[in-house]
């Protein structure tokens, strides 16, 4: 990817151009983005932010464009040098993209270098979902998360894979889920960091806002009260999933499109918002904005919402995986926390289950060496 330096220069024009609205009449983020994180997001990105860095990261790595099922879909490829390696492909969600999954590349495929064994090794496949980055835009209906998990097995099937793995979150864990529905030869597991568990009585009720069952345990029930949140804070997906062609002005607001893009959950927009304000944890002010930036440069703000869309399934609910193995990690700050007793019901074969004390929604990204633990564990008794 290289992108015109006349391009960088528009964006940068768009961002000292905007329109800022008045300050918020709240002292919290229970209103949304804050005016002065988003100004000073914007302050950074016409300023000092530099997009050549990350395209450099980007670049040195190896890509590959194969058409699958008539769409274009942009993948990286990157072999590990222990030829024992497992293969493992990996699918981001929205509002990420490949660029939340780089943190993750060296520790699964040089696995030596920290402190893990050889035998931890990846190979790792990591698509861009069709909408998304640098893979083709649909331009008809019908790519919903099924017909991405059967391009996804396609893709394996085409690199060479005869045994192979696959993980997600976001709308990676939903197609990674749908990867083991459709139960292809070679996929002998998969791992999730958002786990679609939820018994669908209870998932019904939590969106009709009907009283809940009895006996839920106290694991149940917080994960209850976390998807009853959820359930009525997502008016972006709301948005995205009924009218996404209204949404044009992310494609010509540079702003309009990164406060949108931050406002997916309270708990990583409380984190971004302090790297806006000079505290730093898990995301920095450039990981922010070279994904933002990414997403800005390829013009894919409708066509990635339009996943939401094509959609048919509840997020969190049950997908009918019967017979693949599967692990499950749980981190604190992800949307909901999936009760290990949930999962059991929702994954007959569940190999592995751990609840993890750091991390949240975007756990590759802010916890890479976590989660890379997470997958040299879960995956070894499949090697």
């Amino acid at each position: 990817m290289k992108v015109p330096e006349e391009e960088l220069a528009e964006l940068r024009s768009r961002i000292n151009a905007a329109r800022w609205p008045e300050k918020e009449t709240v002292a919290d983020i229970s209103q949304g983005v804050q005016l002065a994180t988003i100004q000073e997001l914007a302050r950074y990105w016409a300023t000092d932010y530099d997009w050549r860095k990350f395209e450099a990261r980007l670049n040195a790595q190896p890509q590959f464009i194969t058409n699958i099922d008539g769409l274009d879909i942009h993948f990286m490829h990157i072999r590990s040098k222990h030829e024992d390696a497992l293969p493992l492909i990996i699918t981001h969600g929205w509002p990420g993209s490949i660029v939340e999954l780089m943190k993750i590349i060296d520790p699964l495929t040089n696995p030596t270098a920290y402190g893990a064994k050889a035998s931890d090794a990846f190979h790792l496949v990591i698509p861009s979902l069709p909408g998304y980055g640098l893979s083709g835009k649909p331009t008809a209906t019908g790519w919903g998360p099924v017909r991405i998990a059967s391009a996804w097995i396609e893709l394996m099937k085409r690199i060479g894979y005869k045994k192979y793995v696959a993980q997600g979150g976001d709308w990676g864990a939903m197609v990674t889920d749908l990867m083991a529905v459709q139960a292809p030869p070679g996929l002998v597991g998969i791992h999730s960091n958002m786990p679609g568990t939820v018994p669908p009585y209870i998932d019904k009720a939590l969106q009709a806002g009907n009283p809940l069952p009895s006996g839920l345990s106290a694991e149940e029930w917080r994960a209850c009260m976390q998807l009853h949140f959820v359930y009525n804070h997502i008016g972006y997906a709301e948005m995205m999933g009924t009218r996404p062609q209204t949404l044009t002005g992310l494609v010509d607001s540079p702003v309009g499109l990164a406060a949108f893009m931050l406002d997916h959950d309270a708990c990583s927009l409380e984190l971004i918002s302090q790297a806006f304000a000079g505290n730093p944890g898990g995301l920095s002010r450039d990981d922010v904005l070279d994904n933002i930036t990414l997403y800005w440069l390829t013009k894919t703000a409708i066509s990635s919402a339009r996943l939401y869309w094509e959609n048919k399934f509840s997020f969190f609910d049950v997908k009918g995986v019967s017979t693949i193995p599967v692990a499950v990690s749980v981190f604190p700050y992800e949307l909901y926390q999936a009760p290990k007793s949930w999962a059991e019901q929702a994954y007959p074969n569940l190999i592995y289950y751990n609840m993890l004390d750091k991390g949240g929604h975007f756990a590759a990204w802010e916890q890479p060496q976590l989660f890379s633990a997470e997958l040299r564990a879960a995956f070894k008794i499949l090697r």
